[in-house]
């Protein structure tokens, strides 16, 4: 049966009160209410009168609830119409990241089974140690409280209301307030129908989750500076991320803000590499930069090379490339405009050339573009290094190794970095790699870095301004990390211990016991 549009900021599982302002995607599928003050105010206190229980909910019922909300999501073929209607993204790309959706849900769901991420630590009493006793310690992870997680534009399904910020603040046992993104609302309506539908199977407190709706930047920064709020997660730019951070910052109880943000993703193209296969790097690279109408966070907007006959004979394949690739239409017109803007500022940067339309071929669409500057241009103008979100790469032509070494070292912090070269190139670029693992989350040698895969190993996250904390990722096991919080117990009895620090470790997980792993208890 079709499900109907509400149109509501949804707090605890249950519709807001009408408000006097409403707004319209894009897609025009339905109004949608603006949250006000009261309602932020509603839904933290529905999270935190919640938080309690839920945190004390089993593993085995969070991982139920994680498997349903994925259920949920997997027959809701509605959400792909929306989701097709408000962005543009085509069905197929949809439909396979509704299938990554689910897949990280369920992914969280085994990993707080097995139970072994709580990193549990034992170091047992020692009472006749001298000079002084060794008392009982032992600490684990436990969540944090309450999350705002804000939806990203670019994936309206996996980095938005059920997607990973959600899936792994939850499988933590944090409640969760997402804040919609009013490009998609339909979209985020309809998964978040999903997992109330969840929370009433599995019989879980109603505040575990609520979605407002805003276009106004006032309600993003009440979310982020109530009280209740105990920790943030968010995906976009740089301007909207920072400003979040700051505005966490002047809280009298600062919090953490995992803000993902601007990255150019720099792709390094080593003379070795052009020489064996120039020609399917420069397709790899087209395919990489053009990708989603280029609006995907790890798009290489920086392609690096040493400036000879050779690197010029790809840089000239290249363009020929992207010029067979049609304008596409993005996200939402304001992207678009913002796309635009970018490249008529790189244009007018002396020393830089371009290939591509001079101007916008039509409101929301984007023409691929190119554009070339030499080492020592992009050396002496740092803004060459900003990102431009949408179908287009920097080419920096370098004079030398060591030029290529210092635009390396001048980059700011990304999410990826990537090397093409042969087996010869690679022996010798141990410096380069060594200033990339300064510089990026993840590197990547001889592929590219559009594709994220979802796994316990994936690092999505690097040094500012791609990320406000270094130490985090938003994709993988790992992500579980951001909404949790140690504590230690010191001479406990064992009536009061969580199951996962009893002596007899009832649920069999991997535990540090004085100082060796093991699965065993005592």
């Amino acid at each position: 049966m079709p499900r109907i549009l509400t149109g509501r900021n949804l707090i605890a599982t249950e519709p807001a009160e009408p408000s006097r302002q409403r707004f319209t995607a894009p897609g025009a599928l339905a109004e949608f209410d603006e949250s006000s003050p009261a309602d932020v105010d509603a839904a933290l206190a529905a999270a935190d009168g919640a938080f309690q229980q839920f945190r004390r909910t089993s593993a085995e019922v969070r991982a139920t609830f994680l498997d349903r909300i994925a259920s949920e999501i997997d027959t809701c073929d509605e959400l792909l119409d929306a989701a097709h209607a408000e962005t543009a993204l085509p069905l197929a790309r949809l439909s396979a990241e509704r299938g990554r959706t689910a897949g990280q849900l369920r992914m969280f769901a085994d990993l707080i089974r097995e139970g072994s991420w709580v990193d549990a630590r034992i170091d047992r009493a020692i009472p006749d140690r001298q000079p002084l006793p060794k008392p009982d310690v032992r600490r684990m992870l436990i969540p944090i409280g309450p999350v705002v997680v804000f939806s990203a534009s670019n994936f309206p399904l996996a980095f938005s209301v059920a997607g990973g910020d959600t899936a792994s603040a939850m499988a933590a046992g944090c409640p969760v307030i997402v804040k919609a993104h009013p490009a998609h609302p339909a979209t985020s309506e309809l998964a978040a129908t999903a997992i109330m539908a969840a929370m009433k199977t599995v019989g879980l407190p109603r505040g575990v989750f609520s979605l407002l709706h805003s276009t106004r930047n006032e309600i993003a920064v009440a979310l982020v500076q109530h009280p209740q709020t105990k920790a943030v997660g968010f995906t976009g730019s740089l301007r909207a991320g920072r400003a979040l951070f700051d505005a966490a910052a002047r809280r009298p109880e600062p919090i953490p803000v995992y803000a993902e943000m601007g990255s150019v993703n720099p792709l390094f193209v080593l003379p070795g590499a052009l020489a064996e296969r120039g020609d399917a790097i420069a397709e790899g690279l087209q395919h990489s930069v053009t990708l989603g109408v280029g609006q995907f966070c790890t798009n290489p907007g920086l392609t690096i090379g040493l400036g000879d006959e050779r690197f010029d004979r790809f840089v000239r394949g290249l363009e020929s490339l992207m010029g067979t690739v049609p304008p596409g239409t993005m996200l939402y017109p304001a992207l678009c405009r913002s796309y635009e803007a970018g490249r008529q500022r790189l244009s007018a940067i002396p020393g830089v050339s371009h290939t591509g339309p001079a101007s916008a071929v039509a409101e929301s669409k984007a023409a691929p573009a190119i554009f070339v500057a030499s080492g020592q241009t992009f050396l002496d103008r740092p803004e060459l290094a900003d990102e431009v979100f949408g179908p287009s790469t920097m080419v920096i032509r370098c004079a030398s190794r060591d030029e290529m070494d210092a635009i390396a070292r001048r980059l700011p912090g990304q999410l990826t970095a990537t090397i093409h070269g042969s087996a010869a190139d690679l022996k010798e670029c141990a410096s380069l790699v060594s200033i990339l693992e300064e510089k990026a989350g993840r590197l990547i040698v001889n592929g590219f870095p559009t594709g994220v895969e979802v796994c316990p190993s994936m690092q999505h996250g690097g040094p500012y301004p791609a990320t406000t904390d270094v130490r985090s990722t938003s994709v993988g096991t790992a992500a579980i990390h951001r909404f949790a919080r140690p504590v230690a117990y010191q001479g406990f009895p064992e009536s009061l211990l969580p199951p996962e620090l009893e002596d007899g470790n009832p649920r069999r997980i991997w535990r540090l016991v004085d100082g060796e792993l093991t699965r065993e208890g005592w």
